[in-house]
């Protein structure tokens, strides 16, 4: 009774569609996955009318990783259980994209100004979804043979500091963690192993964040027992996933259900929500 609750799609920066997402789910054995998407809902009704086509027994949890900024930091939310219906959210997400197009665009500008043939219509067709990413662009160089791997392209030419860099639209994890409680859902603060400046946890967890992910693939040992206890310090839901994208490259975290929860600790997500399942 195993769940897998931070896996990427299509929608967003994944290799695989939802349906795939779902299919391989099963093969794999896993009890249940969540879909969490870079700031968008797209591949989770997909996801859904397939999971439910197969007759599986699989359970899906409809998520979204929303990706924050605080002083200058990145950190990401994670929202579970949301209704993706909800307007506020659909509002919200749309004029993330708007901006994430405009980035997208302006630093495919700068590299064109350095020599680089690429253009914003070739990225989007290896987008494959509606919502492009640095790592749109990153696959873009990669696939004309400027670089040889994502985390080249990132680290030369598209990382802060670098000639390509744009800086990315302002949204906060206050304004995350809200959005994802008036969408019905359950916010949890993403891999903080990753958070540059630990301090900024604590910060969070002020905001009103519920839950934190301690188990995740990047994570020591050391770390994962310290966020266990600072969780039941705090009160907190333990949350946890492979963050898998795919199945090559920089963007794979691991493979799917490499590293989750068991039942029981997703157990006290469901109580949170008001039902068992």
């Amino acid at each position: 009774m195993y769940y897998d609750l931070h896996i990427h799609t299509t929608a967003s920066d994944g290799m695989f569609s939802p349906e795939q997402i779902i299919k391989y789910s099963i093969e794999f054995g896993l009890f249940g996955i969540a879909i969490t998407d870079h700031d968008t809902i797209d591949g989770l009704e997909p996801a859904l009318n397939y999971n439910s086509s197969t007759g599986s027994k699989l359970k899906f949890i409809p998520g979204i990783e929303l990706n924050t900024e605080l002083n200058d930091i990145e950190v990401h939310i994670l929202g579970y259980f949301i209704d993706y219906k909800n307007q506020a959210l659909k509002n919200r997400l749309q004029e993330v994209r708007e901006c994430r197009y405009e980035r997208a665009q302006k630093m495919i500008n700068k590299l064109r100004s350095m020599g680089f043939q690429i253009t914003f219509d070739y990225v989007k067709q290896l987008a494959q979804g509606d919502l492009i990413g640095r790592p749109h662009v990153a696959q873009a160089l990669m696939a004309k043979g400027y670089v040889f791997s994502l985390k080249e392209a990132f680290d030369k030419y598209i990382s802060k500091g670098r000639a390509a860099y744009v800086p990315r639209y302002k949204f906060t994890p206050n304004e995350a963690i809200n959005l994802i409680k008036q969408a019905g859902g359950i916010s949890v603060l993403a891999h903080p192993g990753l958070i540059k400046d630990q301090r900024l946890i604590n910060e969070v967890v002020d905001m009103g964040v519920e839950g934190i992910e301690a188990y995740y693939p990047e994570h020591s040992d050391s770390q994962i027992n310290r966020f266990l206890s600072f969780s039941s310090e705090k009160k907190l839901y333990v949350t946890g996933g492979s963050d898998f994208h795919g199945t090559s490259g920089d963007e794979s975290r691991g493979r799917l259900g490499c590293i989750g929860v068991s039942y029981d600790l997703v157990k006290k997500l469901y109580e949170h929500k008001g039902s068992i399942s």
